[in-house]
């Protein structure tokens, strides 16, 4: 799946919200996610940008990738919390606060050109959370949808159904791809004796193929898992 495609998905959820005030916030920031509270411009583009470099889904896509991670998770918890025990959140808000929570974050980061892949700003200012909370209200989001997703941080105590539901899935997706990084890197470290750089290898696979696979086969045989990943050394095609 492409990166613009993962911005497709994102934006076919904002549509499906039925608050139209809601709808429309979430709708008019993913297409067009800028600060207007700043004249600061970011280094790189939402459709680069990374979850959390060295962190999470730190290669190209990657923070498109956990943004969508974080709305399949949170619509199946939201779910599941009702079926199970009988607690009902609004569909609405959970899906606006996880297209949201995380959008500003490509604002604090740059190319790490020595050691590849994503650093972040030495002259960002701003956290990517307070960010968003400022852009949502001069751009006039609903008190309710602010709170959800201040609580979706939580940087307040929950209050929110909706807010603990985006936080548990939002925390639910990154450990799980911290883990696998952390299988796939080790899997490529035998790379490094090649001259390959196994952040670099993971992150040009993202750029080329897709964020979505950069964990193929990742549990399969490790030698093809290793050969796979060669053709990526150096950036060549």
């Amino acid at each position: 799946m492409a990166v613009s495609q993962l911005l497709d998905r994102l934006l076919e959820y904002a549509g499906s919200i039925g608050d139209p005030r809601i709808r429309q916030v979430v709708q008019d920031m993913l297409k067009d996610p800028v600060l207007t509270f700043t004249d600061a411009r970011p280094q790189v583009t939402l459709h680069e940008s990374p979850a959390a470099p060295r962190k999470h889904h730190f290669f190209t896509g990657g923070l498109l990738l956990h943004t969508l991670g974080v709305v399949e998770l949170a619509v199946r918890i939201r779910d599941y919390v009702e079926t199970v025990y009988g607690l009902k959140a609004d569909r609405d808000l959970v899906i606006a606060a996880a297209i949201l929570h995380d959008l500003f974050k490509y604002y604090q980061y740059e190319k790490d050109e020595a050691e590849g892949g994503y650093k972040p700003r030495g002259d960002w200012y701003v956290s990517h959370d307070y960010s968003l909370v400022a852009e949502l209200a001069k751009r006039g989001a609903p008190d309710r949808l602010i709170r959800a997703v201040v609580e979706a941080h939580g940087l307040q105590p929950f209050t929110t159904l909706e807010g603990l539901i985006v936080h548990i899935a939002d925390s639910a997706d990154a450990r799980l791809v911290d883990i696998l990084q952390q299988v796939l890197v080790n899997n490529l470290k035998t790379l490094d004796k090649e001259g390959c750089n196994p952040i670099k290898v993971i992150d040009e696979k993202a750029r080329r193929v897709g964020a979505n696979r950069v964990f193929e086969s990742l549990f399969e045989d490790r030698g093809k898992l290793i050969e796979s990943f060669k053709q990526y050394c150096g950036g060549g095609s």
